[in-house]
């Protein structure tokens, strides 16, 4: 078994780039070096507290201040106000966000795979998919008819991309996910289990029982979208569902019909949209929300966990509670309903029964 402080980059499952000079991460950082210290050979990335003095780490957050006073690493991504904290032997970098700057250190030392070109033997391929010569395409994936694959795409293991889909350039579908009716930008990540393009829950009632309606919209994916693990994104009824660029969805989302997403938002774990619902740009979304349909959501706002909105919210506006409200009037409630918990029942206050 590795050391645990080995953990992170296993090249068991993670493909490594390097050693680079601290003057060529500084270099991609914008920051500047000690000139005795550029050529300086760092080998790899770790946490502030396991670093090695081959190893550049970061910190941005004063939390762990005392693990930065006792780092061994050979350089330190930090704020320029911390730059004096970083201990002797240790070089710092100093950026103004150290958490963005630590995420092209990362990338540096540990660049995503690229694609194999070609397909495995299993995969199934109708004759008539387009797929560009440079896409990998996994063992038991299936490509379905009039299909386009972009250059650079990677479609996984028993991945079904269904008729008529088309596929930018550089996009990457897990494992097992599933996309139909669907268009894809470039650089669009569809994570493992995902389900893409599926009818929306779109029914009639009538005197005999449910009538389903059908759903003839797609669902497009701008680019570099990402839509997290076993997420779910219906196709639209009437209107197409659109996420917009740049936006992440985690794991366990759900997206109704004819929602339109717009770019730069972000929306968290076992959240669901229900159907017509619009977001504006750079909306934030908690894990556990729920959002009834036909909303809108003003750009910027942000929604906080376990929220249930049922109401159109502001721009920029801070949301919390179920039914949602102001944060400031939910905290003002929580802060009220705790005070006459400690007094306790009228009638039975200090211990007295008053009846």
């Amino acid at each position: 078994m590795p050391a645990a402080r080995d953990a992170l980059g296993d090249p068991r499952f993670f493909g490594r780039a390097g050693p680079f000079s601290l003057a060529c991460i500084a270099e991609v950082l914008g920051a500047s070096v000690p000139e005795a210290s550029a050529d300086t050979l760092i080998v790899g990335v770790a946490p502030v507290q396991a670093a090695r003095p081959d190893q550049i780490s970061f910190l941005h957050n004063r939390k762990y201040l005392a693990e930065l006073d006792q780092t061994a690493a050979g350089a330190v991504i930090v704020t320029p106000e911390l730059a004096a904290r970083v201990p002797p032997g240790t070089v710092a970098l100093a950026v103004a966000d150290p958490h963005a700057a630590w995420a092209r250190v990362a990338g540096l030392f540990h660049p995503l795979p690229p694609p194999a070109p070609g397909r495995h033997p299993s995969a199934v391929v109708d004759p008539t998919a387009q797929v560009d010569a440079s896409a990998e395409i996994g063992p038991l994936a299936v490509i379905g008819a009039q299909t386009v694959i972009g250059a650079g795409c990677r479609i996984g293991a028993g991945a079904v991309i269904g008729d008529g889909v088309i596929m930018g350039a550089a996009c990457r579908i897990g494992p097992l996910a599933s996309l139909t009716h669907a268009l894809l930008g470039n650089r669009v990540y569809v994570y493992p289990g995902a389900r893409i393009g599926q009818e929306g829950f779109g029914f009639a009632v009538t005197a005999q029982g449910f009538l389903s309606v059908p759903q003839l919209g797609r669902v497009i994916l701008e680019d570099d979208v990402e839509i997290g693990a076993n997420s779910t994104v219906d196709r639209g009824a009437a209107l197409d569902t659109v996420i917009g660029a740049g936006t992440r969805l985690d794991n366990l989302i759900q997206i109704g019909h004819n929602c339109r997403i717009g770019k730069g938002c972000v929306v968290v774990a076992q959240a669901g949209i229900s159907g017509s619902t619009v977001l504006e740009d750079y909306v934030q979304i908690g894990a556990q929300a729920g959002l009834t349909g036909h909303l809108r959501i003003g750009a910027r706002a942000r929604i906080a966990a376990q929220a249930g909105v049922m109401s159109d919210v502001d721009a920029g506006a801070d949301v919390a509670g179920s039914p949602s409200m102001p944060v400031r009037e939910f905290f003002r409630n929580v802060a009220v309903l705790r005070r006459l918990a400690r007094k306790g029942p009228v009638g039975q206050r200090d211990g007295r029964n008053d009846t």
